[in-house]
Parts: structure tokens; sequence; C-alpha cells
């Protein structure tokens, strides 16, 4: 026969999950101000302020806290598309090294910056050969144009869906390669921020 539970028993059950929804609640709201914090980091880097604004809280709240500024950090490592992000991109990295505390991230890091360098330099050259490559085959497509319509004519290549689609594939390429670069730093990254957690 089934044990029937004393009044005490049901209240004393029921509060206890009320204490771990609070904390629940808690934990939630941390993160969310973790996440709160590295936007306005990433507004106006300082990783001065940034620290600051990590020690005024007390020791057991920086946990849940430090989780949610470094969600939101780690997903910012991406490739730049102007020289200007790399910048960004070096602020995100301190970032990620003070909620990591290990040199050896600030090292790959750096290495990441370097790659992120040689990308843009990459992009470049990338996009004058891909057009060398298929400045041929529009100018037929332009004289071509020209015979219909009986006068000259002159083509954007990337009205061509048949340039854009040459085009798209060989910067994909190029793309590929650094973001298995960026995965590794995500995932080294990860690893180390694990370890700090108690």
């Amino acid at each position: 026969m089934a044990r029937i539970k004393s009044a005490l028993e049901l209240a004393l059950e029921r509060t206890e999950s009320v204490k771990s929804d609070k904390e629940s609640i808690e934990l939630y709201e941390l993160k969310r101000e973790g996440k709160k914090l590295a936007g306005a980091f990433l507004e106006n880097p300082d990783e001065k302020k940034l620290e600051e604004s990590l020690k005024k809280y007390p020791k057991d709240k920086q946990e849940a806290l430090r989780e949610g500024m470094f969600d939101v950090l780690v997903s910012q490592i991406r490739l730049p598309t102007h020289q200007e992000d790399l910048a960004k991109q070096e602020a995100v990295g301190k970032a990620i090294q003070l909620l990591v505390n290990d040199r050896r991230f600030g090292q790959l890091y750096g290495q990441l910056v370097q790659a992120f360098e040689r990308y843009l330099s990459e992009v470049d050259q990338f996009d004058q050969a891909i057009r060398r490559q298929y400045a041929p085959k529009l100018r037929q497509k332009e004289e071509e144009l020209a015979r219909r319509l009986g006068r000259a004519v002159q083509l954007d290549p990337f009205q061509d869906p048949e340039f854009v689609n040459f085009y798209n594939q060989n910067m994909n390429a190029l793309k590929a390669r650094y973001e298995q670069a960026i995965e590794q730093v995500r995932q080294q990254a990860t690893m180390l921020f694990e370890g700090t957690k108690k």
C-alpha cells in the first residue's frame, strides 16, 4: 500500500522546487547580465572597464556572469570583412583572454589575428585573379550582346549569374580554410573556459 504523505512533507517538497526555481532564475538573469556586459564591451572595447564591471559582482555570482559574457564573445570570433574589423577581433580576443586567464590562449589568438590579416590580403588577390580569369568569357558575352543589340555593351561581372557562381565558389573555398582555424580557436577557448569553472 502506498504511503500517504503528510501535509508537512508535501509543503517541504513544494518549497524545495520553488527554491531551485529561484536559483535557476537568478542564474538566468546573471547570464543575461553577462551578455549585456559583453555587448557593451563590443560597442566600446575597454578591457579595464570590463574587468571592473565583473569585479562589482560577488564571487559566487561571477561564474554565471562570466558564462554569459563568454557565450557572446566566443560567437564574435569571425572572419573580418574589412581592415577595420581587425581591431574588433583583437578586442574580442583580449576580453576572452580576461575570462579564460591563460597565456596560451592569448598567443593562439594573436596567431589568429595574423591569419585574419593574411585572409584580407588573399581576398583582394582572389578577387583580382577571379576577375582576370573570367574576363575573356565576359568580353565574349559583351560582344555577343553588342551584335544582337547593335551597340556596345559593358557588363558588370556581378550581373552575370555564371560569374557570380564562379566567384562565390572560389571565395567560399578560401573562407572554408580560415573557418577551420576559427573553429579550432573557439574550441580551445571553450576548453580553457570550462577549466576555469569550479
